[in-house]
C-alpha cells in the first residue's frame, strides 16, 4: 500500500513539474472531462452492485450547531484504491454559495452556516465518488436537504391603519370591514396560524358610549357591530386597537389600529324656525328677492341628508312668486316672477313647505312635515302707461283712403293719469295720431311696393307719456298689414308686330302678352279676347299660358297691315281690363323674321315654286357666266408672246405685257373707269426682259454673271444703276439685301415718277420657262409651237400633248 501511495505521489510530482515547466501546453491540453469526470456520463462502466439511495435530510433553520454533520455517503464499489468524494449544486458552488461542504475522503456532508427557511426552503445537491485518477466510481446521487421552520417571524398587519364606516342605528352583526395580516413562517405549520382580537375601544367625542360596540372574528378578521345604539348625533367615530398573534394566538404578536366612522342617515326632517314671516314687494318689479325663510335639519351638515328644498304649496295660484334654496345657508329665498299690481291686489299670504332632497329613512322618528306662513305686502308705485298689446297689429287694404281711422284706444294708465300719444317713427309719413285720444288714421294712401313694406307689413313706433308722473313714457310697435287690392288693369304688349305669311300654319301668328302692376291674386292669369266681333271672323287668339297668347289669322289673308282691337282682363276681384289696338303687318319674311321686298318675295315665296336648291343652282350659273365674261375681257386686253424653241429662253411675240390693273378707289370720282389708275403692266419680272441671244451662251446659267437685265417698262436713254444681285447658292443677309435694293430703286432714273412695286422675290434665271397662265396662253398666236415642252422633262410632256394634239 505504501508503495502504491509512493508511486502516486511521484506521478503527481511529475505532472506538476510538467505543468510548471510548460503552463501554455497545460492550458492547451486542459480537458474538462479529466478535471471534472463526474460531470460526464461514462459509457461502458462495469456493473455496480447498487446505486446510492439517500433519504431527504431535514435541517432546522437558525441552528446554533455549526458546522452540523448532516449525512455521510460511502461508495460500496469494489475498489482497492482511495475514493474521492465531490459535491456540487445550490449552496455549494452555486448561489447561495458556501452553505454546505463535503469531506472528500470520508464523504461527510455538513452545513457551514445557519440556514434561513424564509430565504431558502430546500436544496438539491449532487454527490460524486471518484478514483484518484478521476474515474467515476458511482452514478451521481441526488441529495435533498429541507430546512425546517421555526417560529422566528412576527405576524404583521397589511396596513398601519384600517378605515371603515357603518350607518347609524345599524343592527348588531352588521359587517363593518375586514382586517388582514401576514406571517413569513411556514403556512403549513402552527407558526403561521393567526388569531385576531380587539384589545381597546375609544369613541369620539370621548366617553360618548361605554358599551363594547364592535367585535372581530379571530380567524377571518371581520369586524362587526355587537350592540345597538350607534347614533351619529351622539358619537361620530370609534378608534379600535387590534392584536394579531401566530400559533393560534399563543405565539408572537403585533398590534394595529382601526378607525370606524358612523355615517349619517336621513332620520331628521327639516323644521321651520320661526314659522311665520312678513315681507314687502314693490309692484312691477320682476326677478327681485323679497325675503328669506329658515329651516334647520339635525342631520350631518352639508351632507345629502341635510339639504332642504322649499316649495310654495298655497296662496300663489298665478305663479307670481318663486322660492329657491341657498346651498350655503340652506335657507329659502323668495323672489317675484311676475309683475305685481298694487291696484289689483295689495297682499299675498303664502304657505311654504320644507323637505329634504333625500327621502326620510324608515328609522327616523315620526315628525310632521314642517310648513311656514309668509305674508307679502305689495307696495304701490307710480306706474308708466301701458299699451293693450305690443306690437299693435292692424290689417287694412292698400287702397285705404286718407283720413280713414285705423285703430283707437291703444293704451291706458292704471292711475288714470293724463296721457299724450305720439308717433316717433313713420318712414313713409303715412300715419297721423290724435295726441289726446291716441286714435291713428291714414294720412296718405298706402303703397304696398314701398321699400319699407316687408312681407306686406309696414312698421311704425308709437310712444305714450304719462303727463302726471313726471314724463314717464313707454313705446310700442305698430304693425300694419297691407293686403293687395286690384288697382291696375293689365297692359297688352307688344302693340305691333309682323306675321310671316310664308310660314307654316302652326308657326303663323304674333306672340302677345300682358303685364300688371298688381300682385297676386289680382294679376295673372290674364284673359285675352277680340274686342271687335267682325275681326273675330278673320283672326283668333289662342291662349298659351297664364300671361301669353298667340294672335293668328283664321283664313288666308292678303298681305298688308291690320289694326286688331284686343281686350285683356286680369284675375282680380273685381276684375279689371283694358283695350288695345295691335298693329299687325302680314308679309313674307326672311330667315331673320323681317319682311322681304316684292322681288325677294317672288323668289323666296312658296307660291313661285322654286326650291332653295334650284335657287342655289341659278345663282351659281350666273356667277360662272360672269367669270367667263371676265376671262374673255382679260384675254382681249393681253398680247401673246412668241416662244422660241432651242435657245432655252421663251420670249413672247407681242411687246405688250400681260398685267392686271390696280385701281385707286379712295379718289373722288374714281372707280374702274378712272384713267389715272396705275397700270401694273409696268411691273415686270426679270424673266420678261428682252436680252440678246449671246447672253445665253454662258454655260450653266441663263444670264451673264453680275449683269442687271434691261427693263422694257423704262426709258433706255439713261444708265440704270447696278442692282445688288448675288449668284445663286451664296448665303446673303436678307435685311441688307432688301435695303440695298430699295436704295438702288429710289435712285434709278429709268423708273416712272410714281411708286413702283419691285420684285424682291426674284430667285435667279435658272428656268427658261415662261408664264403658264391660261390667259397668257390664250393671248398668243394660234400657230405657236409648244414642242419645246417635251425637253423639260416628264412632267411637262402631258402639257405639251394638251397644246399640240397630234
Amino acid at each position: 500500500m505504501a508503495d502504491k501511495l509512493l508511486v502516486g505521489v511521484c506521478v503527481l510530482v511529475a505532472s506538476l513539474g510538467q505543468v510548471m515547466s510548460s503552463p501554455q501546453s497545460w492550458r492547451d491540453n486542459l480537458n474538462p472531462d479529466v478535471l471534472y469526470p463526474w460531470r460526464m456520463k461514462t459509457a461502458g462502466l462495469g456493473r455496480v452492485k447498487r446505486d446510492w439511495i439517500i433519504p431527504p435530510i431535514r435541517v432546522s433553520e437558525n441552528s446554533k450547531q455549526v458546522p452540523e454533520y448532516l449525512v455521510q455517503i460511502k461508495s460500496d464499489k469494489v475498489f482497492t484504491g482511495e475514493v474521492i468524494y465531490k459535491l456540487e449544486g445550490p449552496g455549494v458552488d452555486q448561489e447561495p454559495k458556501d452553505l454546505f461542504e463535503i469531506d472528500d475522503k470520508t464523504g461527510w456532508i455538513k452545513s457551514k452556516k445557519p440556514l434561513d427557511r424564509e430565504t431558502h426552503k430546500s436544496f438539491t445537491l449532487k454527490a460524486f465518488a471518484l478514483s484518484p485518477s478521476g474515474e467515476r466510481l458511482e452514478n451521481p446521487t441526488t441529495i435533498e436537504i429541507y430546512v425546517l421552520d421555526q417560529n422566528d417571524n412576527r405576524p404583521t398587519f397589511a396596513e398601519e391603519e384600517f378605515f371603515g364606516s357603518v350607518p347609524e342605528f345599524s343592527i348588531p352583526g352588521t359587517s363593518v370591514l375586514t382586517v388582514s395580516a401576514t406571517d413569513a413562517d411556514d403556512p403549513n405549520t402552527d407558526n403561521a396560524v393567526l388569531s385576531y382580537s380587539i384589545t381597546a375601544q375609544e369613541s369620539f367625542p370621548p366617553f360618548s358610549i361605554n358599551k363594547t360596540m364592535f367585535g372581530i372574528n379571530n380567524v377571518t378578521g371581520v369586524i362587526y357591530t355587537r350592540d345597538v345604539g350607534l347614533d351619529r348625533d351622539v358619537v361620530h367615530s370609534f378608534h379600535l386597537t387590534l392584536q394579531v398573534a401566530d400559533m393560534s394566538g399563543m405565539g408572537l404578536t403585533s398590534t394595529g389600529r382601526v378607525i370606524i366612522h358612523i355615517t349619517d342617515i336621513n332620520n331628521h326632517a327639516p323644521q321651520f324656525n320661526p314659522n311665520t314671516y312678513t315681507m314687502l314687494a314693490l309692484e312691477n318689479k320682476v326677478g327681485e328677492d323679497v325675503g328669506r325663510v329658515n329651516a334647520t335639519d339635525k342631520d350631518e351638515k352639508n351632507g345629502e341628508n341635510w339639504r332642504i328644498t322649499y316649495s310654495i304649496i298655497k296662496g300663489d295660484s298665478s305663479g307670481n312668486f318663486h322660492i329657491r334654496t341657498d346651498r350655503v345657508t340652506n335657507q329659502g329665498i323668495i323672489s317675484v316672477m311676475k309683475p305685481l299690481d298694487f291696484e289689483s291686489r295689495t297682499e299675498y299670504q303664502l304657505t311654504v313647505r320644507a323637505e329634504n332632497e333625500v327621502p326620510l329613512s324608515i328609522k327616523a322618528p315620526y315628525e310632521r312635515i314642517s310648513t311656514a306662513t309668509v305674508t307679502i305686502r305689495v307696495l304701490n308705485e307710480n306706474e308708466a302707461p301701458r299699451f293693450y298689446s305690443n306690437p299693435i297689429e292692424v290689417s287694412v287694404p292698400e287702397s285705404t283712403e286718407p283720413g280713414t281711422a285705423l285703430i283707437s284706444s291703444i293704451a291706458y294708465d292704471a292711475e288714470n293719469s293724463k296721457l299724450r300719444f305720439e308717433i316717433t317713427q313713420d318712414p313713409e309719413k303715412w300715419l297721423s295720431i290724435n295726441h289726446e285720444t291716441g286714435e291713428i288714421s291714414a294720412r296718405k294712401k298706402f303703397n304696398i311696393r314701398s321699400p319699407y313694406v316687408k312681407k306686406n307689413k309696414y312698421r311704425a313706433v308709437l310712444k305714450v307719456t304719462d303727463m302726471d308722473a313726471g314724463g314717464t313714457s313707454v313705446t310700442a310697435s305698430l304693425e300694419i298689414t297691407l293686403w293687395e287690392t286690384n288697382d291696375f288693369p293689365p297692359v297688352l304688349v307688344p302693340l305691333s308686330g309682323i306675321v310671316c305669311s310664308n310660314r307654316d300654319r302652326h308657326q303663323l301668328g304674333l306672340l302677345i302678352n300682358a303685364v300688371d302692376d298688381d300682385l297676386a291674386p289680382h294679376a295673372d292669369p290674364f284673359t285675352f279676347d277680340m274686342a271687335d266681333r267682325d275681326m273675330a271672323s278673320n283672326w283668333t287668339i289662342i291662349q298659351l299660358n297664364e300671361t301669353h297668347a298667340m294672335l293668328q289669322p283664321l283664313i288666308d289673308i292678303d298681305q298688308g297691315e291690320f289694326s286688331i282691337p284686343i281686350t285683356v282682363s286680369d284675375s282680380g276681384s273685381p276684375s279689371l281690363s283694358s283695350n288695345a289696338l295691335v298693329n299687325v303687318t302680314l308679309c313674307p319674311c326672311d330667315r331673320a323674321g323681317q319682311c322681304m321686298s316684292a322681288t325677294a318675295a317672288a323668289i323666296f315665296g312658296a307660291k313661285v315654286g322654286i326650291s332653295f336648291i334650284a335657287l342655289v343652282i341659278i345663282m351659281a350659273s350666273v356667277a360662272l357666266l360672269l367669270l367667263f365674261l371676265l376671262l374673255a375681257v382679260a384675254m382681249r386686253s393681253c398680247t401673246g408672246r412668241g416662244i422660241t424653241k432651242g435657245g432655252g429662253l421663251l420670249i413672247g411675240e407681242s411687246d405688250d405685257d400681260v398685267r392686271d390693273n390696280v385701281f385707286n378707289y379712295d379718289e373722288q370720282g374714281g372707280g374702274e373707269e378712272d384713267e389715272d389708275a396705275f397700270n401694273i403692266d409696268l411691273l415686270r419680272t426679270p424673266n420678261d426682259m428682252v436680252l440678246p441671244p449671246e447672253a445665253f451662251n454662258q454655260p450653266g446659267s441663263g444670264l451673264p454673271k453680275w449683269k442687271q437685265p434691261l427693263r422694257r417698262d423704262a426709258p433706255y436713254n439713261l444708265p440704270s444703276p447696278a442692282y445688288p444681285r448675288k449668284p445663286q447658292g451664296e448665303p446673303t443677309d436678307i435685311e441688307d439685301f432688301i435695303s440695298d435694293c430699295l436704295d438702288v430703286a429710289d435712285n434709278d432714273p429709268n423708273v416712272p415718277p410714281f411708286d413702283t412695286a419691285l420684285i424682291y422675290d426674284y430667285e435667279g434665271d435658272g428656268s427658261l420657262a415662261g408664264s403658264l397662265s391660261s390667259i397668257a396662253s390664250s393671248g398668243a398666236d394660234e400657230d405657236q409651237d409648244y414642242d419645246y415642252l417635251n425637253d423639260w422633262g416628264p412632267r411637262f410632256k402631258k402639257l405639251a400633248n394638251m397644246y399640240n394634239p397630234r
